[in-house]
């Protein structure tokens, strides 16, 4: 089964790096295999997604996944990857942390059944730990020039700029303890982590070998950049969130239909559970047609859905309609910000629509979409103007509180890509 499981990890492109006997299909026993996921935010991110992704795919394929929430590795940060050292979390803000990424676990993971993934925090094993004993029954085991000569380490402390303290120096000792643990307590023989984790890695499968003469595995995904050199999973405001409350579905759906025709293929396989024919059709498809991205939407559709359910999916797809002159009116008052981020806004107090309205030339004008009110008569008389993407046709037209969208909302438009938001606030 490992064999299966690896041939479909390898054409997905999401092999970097493994140990021989997994690379080669030749591991018979059940895998019981682990990613550790560090709580420096109080959420997940979409990088998580692809450590997220390979223990999905290892549940399916009929093996056992393991979640190690790291609240005790999250107090010491994980030198690997870093030129600086990160600044540390306080006890209290670790723990809150680990308290709200737990749910997100459960949108990806089946945690019920024989094969039900596992959700464990390190510093429940970690918390009371001496370090005398520590150093005795661990530390012995690690030789100073194995550790110097890890990539991770060797590369900071070269920098005399910045170099690493002996907290991060232990780094590698707690996440090769974190392995050590899980091989004893539930079995297992696999642990897999972005590539700059393979130091790590090999550190925990070493270390099992001297401590319980057993021989286990370890696997490495690649570290995502975009065709531009860019990180992917980034975006000019920061990170993209799994918690749709600090990135809402629109954003996610709209940074992932923008993925650049060099990366989107790629990412069909890294992120999305289509098979080799479906993305191979899309391939074709999108040489065909570049211009109607059918990639694009259908990688942003799956992720989408994949992370936040199909309602919320479809309802990122009629958002992004919106822009190129989809109804305005089923939109709520979040998909309207995400939708509307970029364009003029202006805010009135919600008095204007007393009594006879606003005159819709007069809104124009006030919203410089018309110079003048003859400018905006004549932007009308020629069907140029829009009210929540429905033309108005009627010089005479007045706004009034049934045209508004969510409550509080109004969206003028001219001509096809002219927007101005009106926002109605309590007076």
């Amino acid at each position: 089964m490992s064999k299966l499981l690896i041939s479909e990890l390898s054409w997905r492109g999401v092999v970097e790096q493994a140990t021989p006997e997994l690379l080669e299909g030749r591991v018979q026993e059940r895998l019981v295999g682990y990613a550790g996921f560090d709580p420096t935010s109080n959420s997940l991110h979409l990088g998580n997604l692809v450590p997220l992704l390979g223990l999905m795919r290892l549940q399916r394929a009929g093996h056992r996944p393991i979640v190690v929430v790291g609240g005790a590795t999250g107090l010491i940060g994980d030198p690997s990857g870093k030129a600086t050292e990160r600044t540390l979390m306080t006890l209290e803000q670790v723990e809150e942390n680990v308290t709200k990424i737990r749910a997100q676990f459960d949108r990806f993971l089946e945690f019920d059944g024989p094969q039900g993934a596992i959700l464990v925090n390190n510093y429940d094993w970690f918390g009371h730990v001496g370090l005398v004993e520590y150093l005795r029954d661990i530390g012995k085991h690690f030789r100073i020039s194995y550790m110097m000569a890890k990539e991770s380490v060797r590369s900071r402390i070269e920098d005399r700029d910045q170099g690493m303290s002996f907290t991060e120096f232990s780094y590698m000792l707690l996440q090769a303890t974190d392995y050590l643990h899980l091989y004893e307590r539930f079995g297992c023989n696999l642990q897999m982590g972005g590539n700059d984790q393979w130091g790590n890695i090999t550190a925990g499968i070493d270390l099992i070998r001297r401590v319980k003469g057993a021989h286990v595995h370890g696997l490495t995904f690649p570290l995502l950049t975009t065709a531009s050199g860019a990180k992917f999973g980034k975006s000019e405001s920061g990170a993209l969130w799994l918690d749709k409350d600090r990135t809402s579905p629109y954003e996610l759906y709209q940074y992932l239909f923008r993925a650049d025709d060099r990366d989107v293929i790629g990412f069909l396989k890294l992120f999305t559970f289509l098979d080799q024919t479906q993305i191979e059709e899309l391939a074709e498809e999108q040489k065909q047609n570049p211009e109607g991205r059918p990639a694009q939407r259908r990688l942003a559709y799956e992720v989408t859905q994949l992370v936040h359910g199909k309602d919320e999916a479809d309802s990122a797809v009629r958002a992004s309609q919106v822009l190129f002159g989809g109804p305005v009116s089923g939109l709520d008052e979040r998909q309207i910000r995400s939708v509307f981020a970029d364009v003029p806004s202006t805010t009135v107090g919600l008095s204007r629509l007393d009594g006879s309205g606003w005159t819709l030339v007069d809104a124009l004008v006030e919203t410089s979409l018309a110079s003048s009110k003859g400018d905006g008569r004549r932007k009308i008389e020629a069907g140029g103007v829009y009210v929540n993407n429905e033309r108005i046709a009627d010089t005479n037209f007045v706004l009034t509180e049934a045209n508004l969208v969510a409550g509080s909302t109004v969206v003028l438009r001219t001509g096809k890509k002219t927007y101005h938001v009106i926002r109605f606030t309590p007076d």
